[in-house]
């Protein structure tokens, strides 16, 4: 097993209601920078525009809550993902490692004001909401969020276990804005999923990128391989909808698959915010083929995994482009128990590929589609068969004369679970389909 002690960075795209994904431990945090000049002229600025507030403002304002929004204010308008975690933000992030808080379980970020969806979790009062990816929230009840930071807007978001709150969204191909009415619980995220979907092809989904989620995978693709009997012919991955979480994560879970090479690298401006993932010797699946499973949700760490098997060409990428956060946030704690979450490197896949704002592009597109049974016709299409005085096939007349006649027949098992796999997922059910036609190359069949 290939599981070892790594720099633990964030690779989260927003927050998640109820808590962010992950929590990295100041590795630029001791970093003995040189100190830069004061821009003393903007100081003076910032000094008398205090003063004004202080003065000025209709209501008394505490300082705290001043400097505390002045801070807020210099890391959002430094990029989506850079933040300002007071102690209580940070403590929850750190309980977001667990896999289990309060919320409705998506993960968000800011879009032109408004909150926008990356994805969905699995089995969470979202996801049964039928929220999607991508979509835009515009009211949280009867409040608009036009104007809202993304801080404000997850704290109405949050709430009591059991108490519901009103999405109005806007997305993509509807007329119309749709309420979603969803129930606040609690989260709890597990992150491995496993299956198998035919003998010899095993299915594992993660979820998000949590501490123990190369571990737990390897443990899944062990137990799948059991359940079979021995190797597994190919493995389908599936990424979709998974927002990202803790670089560590991705990088096991590539490394199980990989024997040799760079997994990932990172650069930023100092020193050692440049670090290089190599692989371990050892694959999990001895070669077997893989397909990954990607959408418009698969981000950040998801992008990473895929970038790497894409680049080693270890695995073919099916689906749609996925979101494109290709920069490394950092967790800086402070000595007041809050913390900063800052934006400190951009991670690049083997090949030097950077995927900030672009994504990955998968080598078979493939959207999301629903297949829909065709009606039959009120009469039938005319065969041969149905011809007067048609010929009788020669091999059918000599089996006529020697057996009797056979009683009605069921499809061949599977068939019915073949048929459903088409209909409730239909990309997965052509990942299968490539995954086999994979198998059958490699075995040289």
């Amino acid at each position: 097993m290939k599981i070892e002690a790594r720099y633990v960075l964030i690779l989260a795209t927003g927050l998640i209601l109820g808590v962010s994904l992950t929590i990295g431990h100041g590795v630029f945090a001791e970093r003995e920078a040189a100190p830069a000049p004061l821009p003393l002229k903007e100081l003076r600025t910032f000094t008398d525009v205090f003063a004004n507030i202080k003065n000025n403002y209709v209501e008394p304002v505490d300082d705290k809550e001043l400097i505390d929004n002045a801070v807020r204010g210099m890391l959002a308008g430094l990029d989506p993902h850079s933040a300002y975690l007071d102690a209580e933000s940070y403590e929850e992030l750190q309980v977001g490692t667990t896999g289990e808080f309060g919320g409705l379980g998506i993960e968000v970020g800011m879009e032109n004001g408004f909150v926008k969806v990356i994805a969905p979790i699995d089995d969470t009062p979202a996801q049964r909401a039928g929220v999607e990816a991508g979509d835009l929230v515009i009211r949280l009840d009867d409040t608009p969020v036009k104007g809202m930071s993304l801080k404000e807007a997850v704290d109405m978001m949050r709430g009591k276990p059991g108490t519901a709150i009103t999405l109005t969204i806007v997305r993509e191909g509807h007329d119309k804005p749709i309420k979603a009415v969803i129930t606040r619980d609690v989260i709890k995220v597990k992150s491995i999923k496993s299956r198998m979907l035919q003998p010899g092809f095993g299915y594992v989904r993660i979820t998000q990128f949590q501490a123990a989620s190369g571990e737990n995978m390897v443990d899944a693709i062990n137990a799948l391989k059991k359940e079979n009997g021995g190797q597994l012919k190919g493995l389908v991955l599936d990424l979709r909808n998974n927002p990202g979480g803790v670089l560590n994560a991705a990088v096991d879970i590539s490394d199980a698959f990989l024997d040799k090479g760079l997994v990932v690298y990172t650069e930023g401006r100092t020193e050692d915010s440049r670090v290089e993932f190599p692989a371990t010797p050892g694959d999990v699946l001895s070669g077997a083929p893989i397909v990954v499973l990607v959408n418009v949700g698969s981000a950040s760490a998801s992008e990473i995994v895929s970038g790497a098997l894409q680049d080693h060409k270890r695995a073919l990428i099916m689906g749609t482009k996925t979101f494109g956060k290709g920069s490394v946030q950092t967790v800086l704690p402070m000595n007041d128990g809050s913390a900063l979450k800052l934006t400190t490197a951009r991670y690049y896949t083997p090949s030097g590929r950077s995927i900030q704002a672009e994504g990955i592009v998968p080598d078979i597109p493939l959207e999301n589609v629903k297949l829909a049974a065709v009606e039959e016709p009120d009469f039938a299409a005319i065969k041969e068969a149905d011809l007067s005085r048609h010929l009788v096939n020669g091999e059918e007349s000599r089996q006529n004369d020697v057996a009797p006649a056979t009683p009605e027949t069921t499809p061949a098992a599977g068939t019915d679970k073949k048929a459903s796999l088409a209909s409730e997922d239909y990309q997965l059910y052509e990942a299968l389909n490539l995954l086999k036609g994979l198998t059958i190359l490699k075995n040289g069949q």
